[in-house]
């Protein structure tokens, strides 16, 4: 729970960038919070909650 927090944390404040950097219109940026509302509702959203935990442990295990 405490990964896809951050997660939506750190894509909201990226989109809140590209809104304020003009890179995103209100437009586009309403779209994009919409497909992912409406994808977290589908059968693919255990997949893609599964793919980013591996990726999350793969980063974590990273060692420099």
């Amino acid at each position: 729970m405490a990964l896809s927090l951050s997660v939506v944390l750190l894509l909201g404040i990226i989109l809140i960038v590209l809104i304020r950097g003009k890179s995103l219109k209100g437009g586009p940026a309403l779209v994009a919070i919409l497909f992912g509302f409406f994808l977290a509702s589908t059968g693919v959203a255990p997949s893609i909650n599964k793919f980013l935990n591996s990726l999350a442990d793969t980063i974590n295990h990273i060692t420099f």
